[in-house]
């Protein structure tokens, strides 16, 4: 409904209009005439005299003072006052003390406002009264003879309800909110918290209340709390990290996002922070970065943190012109014992390696695990060799004593490498490099010892780098050959049997004997793919020559320590290959060194396993010059034993070289093995062993390794039986 308070006449003071209103607009007509114009006008002014009085809102009509001058039943009714003589009444005493200030701003805009004016405010119906004000909307316009304002007023929802609902509304959601809410005041003194704050410290909240906000934060957060105190006043909103402390001690990470609050005057009163936790996203986070820059093992820096690190000290010698040391150590024998009494003991011997590294050096210094059994050390601001010397020394003796390991020991040996900035290098990789050649001249010089970097061993590395480059290039392009030496039977003279022995031919340095590149093929991991390649190589050529040269011809190859204990997995598939090729496995003799039979690793005696389970046989190679026991000899099963050539070249030499030879021999057969002797020179040696009772028998005096065609011719010279 249009509600716009109508333009009309105001009633008359006749008798018919006893009763109602008077308005102070002039008549439209001339009281002096009577007419039927002015009958009319009348009927008119009573209607509408009519529409004002029964009207269902509250019509008023005010003077240019406030004081009520007119008005409706509804609104006589409303405020308790006389319709005919409500007195002087100021409209203003029945507004809300906080709405007075807007009520006199509205009455302006009437008043100096061609259009109605709309406000929603508070009215008491009682101006002595203290009750809560009744919500009420005014539509006002000023009268055209600007003598006079009429108010339509219609109950409504006022500013204080929708304020109070507002503030309920507030509370209900600071109370029931999953993020804490912390006020302060302008002296950082807490003057509001929310239950689910005061929750995340383990506080009341009447404890927090009063308190400063540095209090529940640690020395670090206090300094960047002072730091950002004048910002904050400066309008600035800001969103920090801070640690703060719980009431029982424990740490609680919070981010801040906190809004300044200032009064209408610009007075800084303080500030409104919404606090959210994010401890566990911290200390995921921390847990991440822990595992991303420590050995989970050892708790040393790992390989990326020790890079980094490394950069560091290097930039800063070089600034301050100071020298350091990077020591690099790797344990030797580590891998036996980690493969005889498991990962978790050798974890064990790591940690006390990381402790005894550790206490040796200085708190400034850098240790670090890189992986597996290496460490490494930066010595910085180191001044003489000697100071130098003396911690690699310590070192060294420390890591070869032995490691208690729970009801376990075990002892191993430390190789280090030294390397020195600026003097052997001044980029960090290469420093790093450096040490790590000097730490395998040490491993090559008998272990348990430490070198330093030398441009010798710069030009050995790369070698060693340039020769397994071309070992793989060699491993496609066919260079590599087996090259096979007899073994003859001392009972006929025969070739009974042959010993596969690799060769390289490089393409610039000529026929490569396996001395010169088979060490760095095991050091490597090359020499796996190598082996496999000549055990193929040996099932094809024991084929051909079983099928021209008798079914029992056997052929041997060498298969390093380290082959041993490689993955199982790469001995797989040569039965089916065996089988395709239709050779018994017998036919493959697979010669390994007593060396390999001493070691405690649990791969090697799973793969000597593994190869009997094949029906391949076993030989054991350089028998006499180690320590084999005989209870290696049977748990292994061994099909021949091989006297070392040192033993065979002391024949003829004296009683006690032939003396050992017949032991061996006599032992052998005791055990039911074959005997073969290795390095035969001489008629004397072959005649003297074939006195004692050996088998077989393969050295110069026969033939030395020859290439498979020239191996045949001898094969094919044979007497057939």
């Amino acid at each position: 409904m249009d509600t716009t308070p109508p333009a009309v006449p105001a009633p008359d003071s006749s008798p018919r209009g006893s009763g109602h209103a008077a308005w102070p607009a002039a008549s439209l007509l001339d009281a002096g005439v009577f007419s039927a114009e002015r009958v009319k006008a009348e009927r008119e002014q009573a209607y509408f005299n009519d529409l004002y009085l029964l009207a269902p809102v509250a019509y008023f009509v005010l003077g240019l003072d406030g004081v009520i001058v007119q008005l409706n039943l509804v609104a006589a009714e409303l405020f308790g006052l006389p319709r005919e003589r409500p007195g002087h009444v100021l409209f203003r005493t029945y507004v809300h003390e906080a709405f007075r200030h807007d009520f006199d701003q509205f009455v302006e805009r009437v008043l100096n406002s061609s259009e109605p004016q709309r406000i929603q405010l508070q009215v008491r119906l009682r101006p002595e009264a203290r009750e809560a004000g009744l919500p009420v909307s005014l539509l006002g316009s000023a009268d055209p003879n600007g003598q006079a304002l009429r108010l339509v007023l219609e109950q409504a929802e006022g500013k204080l309800a929708a304020l109070e609902r507002s503030e309920e509304r507030f509370r209900r959601i600071v109370h029931s909110a999953e993020e804490g809410i912390w006020e302060i005041d302008a002296q950082a003194l807490t003057s509001f918290v929310n239950p689910k704050m005061a929750h995340m410290l383990g506080c009341q909240i009447e404890d927090m209340l009063g308190r400063p906000l540095a209090a529940f934060m640690d020395e670090e957060g206090r300094a960047i709390l002072e730091r950002n105190i004048a910002r904050r006043q400066d309008g600035i909103v800001e969103r920090h990290e801070f640690k703060f402390l719980r009431r029982d001690g424990s740490a609680l990470w919070a981010t801040l996002a906190t809004n300044p609050i200032f009064d209408a005057a610009g007075t800084y009163l303080g500030a409104l922070a919404l606090v959210s936790d994010i401890t566990a996203q911290r200390e995921a986070s921390g847990r991440i970065w822990q595992q991303a820059n420590f050995d989970q093992v050892t708790g040393l820096p790992n390989r990326h943190m020790f890079l980094d690190r490394l950069h560091n000290e290097t930039r800063r010698a070089k600034r301050e012109g100071a020298c350091l040391a990077l020591l690099f150590i790797d344990l030797d024998n580590f891998k036996q014992v980690n493969d005889s009494l498991g990962h978790e003991k050798g974890d064990i011997l790591l940690r006390q390696a990381a402790r005894r590294i550790s206490e040796r050096v200085r708190a400034t210094d850098t240790v670090a695990r890189l992986g597996g059994d290496e460490f490494t050390v930066i010595l910085v601001g180191v001044g003489q060799l000697a100071g130098i010397e003396r911690v690699v020394q310590e070192l060294v003796t420390a890591l070869a004593m032995p490691f208690a390991l729970d009801d376990d020991s075990a002892q191993v040996s430390a190789s280090v490498g030294v390397a020195l900035y600026p003097a052997d290098a001044e980029a960090a990789e290469t420093l790093l490099r450096h040490a790590d050649q000097a730490m395998y001249a040490a491993k090559n010089a008998g272990r348990n010892a430490y070198r330093y970097f030398t441009p010798a061993l710069q030009q050995a590395a790369e070698l060693r780098r340039n020769t397994v480059r071309e070992m793989r290039l060699a491993l496609t392009q066919e260079q590599f050959e087996v090259h096979y030496q007899p073994i003859v039977s001392l009972r006929d003279g025969a070739i009974a049997r042959a010993e596969a022995l690799l060769r390289w031919r490089h393409p610039l340095r000529g026929l490569l004997a396996p001395a010169e590149f088979i060490g760095f093929a095991e050091a490597n991991g090359l020499i796996t793919d190598i082996g496999d390649w000549v055990f193929r190589q040996a099932v094809c050529q024991a084929q051909q020559w079983q099928t021209a040269y008798g079914a029992g011809f056997q052929i041997s190859i060498n298969k390093s320590p380290v082959e041993f204990r490689g993955d199982a997995a790469l001995y797989q598939g040569w039965p089916e290959y065996l089988r395709r090729e239709g050779l018994a496995p017998g036919a493959i003799v697979i010669e390994t060194t007593e060396g390999v039979l001493l070691d405690e690793a649990r791969q090697v005696g799973e793969r000597l396993r593994q190869f009997r389970t094949m029906g391949l046989a076993l030989a054991l190679d350089d028998f006499g010059s180690g320590q084999t026991s005989l209870a290696c000899l049977q748990k292994f099963d061994i099909d021949f034993l091989k006297i070392d050539r040192s033993l065979v070249g002391a024949l003829g030499q004296g009683d006690a070289g032939l003396a050992l030879c017949e032991a061996i021999i006599a032992l052998a057969q005791r055990l039911g093995l074959k005997v073969v002797a290795e390095g035969v020179e001489t008629a004397l040696q072959r005649d003297l062993l074939r006195a004692a009772g050996c088998d077989y028998a393969q050295g110069f005096l026969f033939a030395g390794a020859l290439p498979a065609r020239q191996m045949e011719r001898l094969l094919a010279a044979q007497p057939t039986a």
